[in-house]
């Protein structure tokens, strides 16, 4: 007992620094930015998951997932209703570099599209894993 009363500082200290780590699992964020490019391709094959991606047009055409939906992040919210009806299956939403994509799954869980999934690292991190994108 006297111990911790010598020490209540250092064990303050630990009891925080616990929390600060655990407080991204607690919340929901996790610790990862999202999903891998290898988990996103399975993702679609095993779970028929839609990709959609949130870049401007000019960025879409210039190189894309094979198969994606171009809905600019201006136009999400109006337009990914009708774009993807079916809010059980999963979306992959994916940008340049992955930041928009965070926003845009914001946007999505806030539609009810609770399997809404940002790529992690964007086209550069599927360009890097050497998968395949076509152009429009």
């Amino acid at each position: 007992m006297t111990f911790l009363i010598a020490n209540w500082f250092l064990i303050l200290a630990a009891l925080v620094s616990g929390g600060l780590l655990l407080w991204p699992l607690a919340t929901g964020g996790g610790f990862s930015g999202g999903l891998k490019p290898t988990d996103a391709v399975l993702l679609m094959n095993r779970e028929k998951a839609v990709v959609v991606d949130v870049c401007a047009s000019d960025e879409f055409a210039a190189g894309h997932v094979v198969g994606a939906r171009n809905i600019p992040l201006a136009d999400l919210e109006a337009k990914l209703p009708a774009a993807v009806k079916n809010k059980a299956l999963p979306v992959i939403l994916i940008c340049a570099s992955g930041m928009r994509s965070g926003r845009a799954v914001a946007i999505a869980k806030k539609l009810g599209y609770d399997k809404a999934q940002s790529l992690e690292g964007g086209m550069k991190a599927w360009r890097a894993a050497s998968l395949p994108v076509e152009k429009a």
